[in-house]
């Protein structure tokens, strides 16, 4: 870029060479906006349906359901950043440049303003349904659990009549009946999101559940309700990966497509400090990045989030940049199906496109992947 009319001064020091400018996409993370990995910002409805881009990301700064340490609205600027490489990434572990494959862009957040649960809501419930209408995978940054509520379930209707099935990562079950009192807590969404009829419950699995709550009452229901769960007690006999295969095997029970939530907290707090609701004993963040690979890789993605980063109590970065990474984990699984020849867009049924994706025999809901190409997990 040449300056224009350079000043004595200028000139005197040498600012009016001509030195090399680059693109925004390829500046440092800390230069320009704070979108995710520099990506396009788009944070427009009308703007998404026209690019029709493969995946979104949302941000839901929002925390004011929270039982304990709160912060968790300061999680999606946080996670945003918390990332040194920036332009075309390469993927180690999968060996392709997802962003060279996929079309990601950053949507934006929710209009949240503090101190009002019920339109903070109603905001993320907005602003996610907009973008999964674009046909977009929404990958939702928290923000407190209680996100996932309205958030999953703007994904249900646009997906009906298909029928999604949730994976969740956390140290807790977020299934009481109430928060004291409060119905939208979140320690709540998940029951919220059963008794609402959402989601079934057969088709909900939780991975990671450890420590001392709920209590034998909220698992009586749970059961009741056909869902299943995996207590980090099991991880640790049978190994992450033989569960992580039986999770993805349940939520499909019946599901078209996954849902995936991450509570943070599910990773051991000596390596995700920065959280609400720390639980001793958790997962390596290589066996919850391992495991994401694994999931998006073999079964339909129709939206995920990854929630519970509370910067005030991060240290060096380390929880913002898990939350982060599971997310890149997740869009370089989508890049991998979209390279093997899949849609991995939302296209709505009884659309041409849909119909003509369905004759070509790229799948882009329904069932499994076997394909070995497609498992995330190397």
């Amino acid at each position: 870029m040449a300056l224009s009319r350079p000043g004595p001064l200028g000139r005197a020091n040498g600012w009016d060479l001509p030195y090399e400018t680059f693109d925004e996409f390829d500046l440092p993370v800390y230069v320009g906006m704070p979108a995710y990995s520099k990506l396009p910002y788009v944070p427009e409805a009308a703007a998404l349906r026209d690019r029709k881009p493969d995946v979104a990301i949302v941000g839901a700064p929002f925390d004011d359901a929270v039982s304990h340490r709160p912060g968790a609205r300061f999680g999606p600027r946080a996670i945003r950043a918390a990332t040194y490489t920036t332009g075309s990434l390469h993927s180690l572990q999968l060996d392709l440049e997802p962003f060279e494959v996929l079309d990601v862009v950053d949507a934006g957040d929710a209009n949240i303003v503090p101190a009002w649960l019920d339109r903070g809501h109603a905001m993320v419930y907005r602003k996610v349904r907009e973008v999964a209408e674009s046909g977009a995978i929404p990958i939702v940054l928290g923000g407190d659990h209680s996100i996932t509520w309205p958030s999953a379930t703007a994904i249900a209707e646009v997906r009906d009549p298909a029928t999604i099935g949730i994976v969740h990562f956390d140290a807790h079950a977020d299934t009481a009946p109430n928060d004291w009192g409060v119905l939208a807590g979140h320690g709540t969404p998940m029951r919220r999101l059963i008794e609402s009829g959402a989601v079934q419950g057969r088709n909900f699995v939780q991975v990671g559940l450890r420590g001392y709550w709920p209590g034998p009452e909220v698992f009586a229901w749970m059961q009741a309700q056909g869902m299943r769960w995996h207590l980090m007690r099991e991880i640790e006999e049978r190994g992450a990966e033989a569960v992580i295969d039986d999770a993805i095997s349940e939520a499909l029970e019946g599901a078209d497509a996954i849902y995936l939530s991450v509570d943070i907290d599910v990773i051991d707090p000596g390596m995700a400090p920065g959280t609400g609701t720390p639980e001793p004993g958790g997962l390596l963040t290589r066996e919850l990045l391992r495991a994401v690979r694994r999931i998006v890789g073999r079964v339909p993605l129709a939206a995920m989030d990854v929630v519970e980063v509370s910067p005030p109590f991060d240290h060096a970065e380390v929880t913002a940049m898990a939350a982060h990474r599971v997310a890149l984990e997740a869009i370089s699984a989508l890049a991998v199906r979209k390279r093997a020849g899949e849609t991995v867009r939302h296209v709505p049924r009884g659309s041409s496109a849909a119909t003509a994706s369905s004759s070509g025999g790229s799948a882009t809901s329904g069932g499994s992947a076997t394909n070995a190409t497609r498992d995330g997990a190397s």
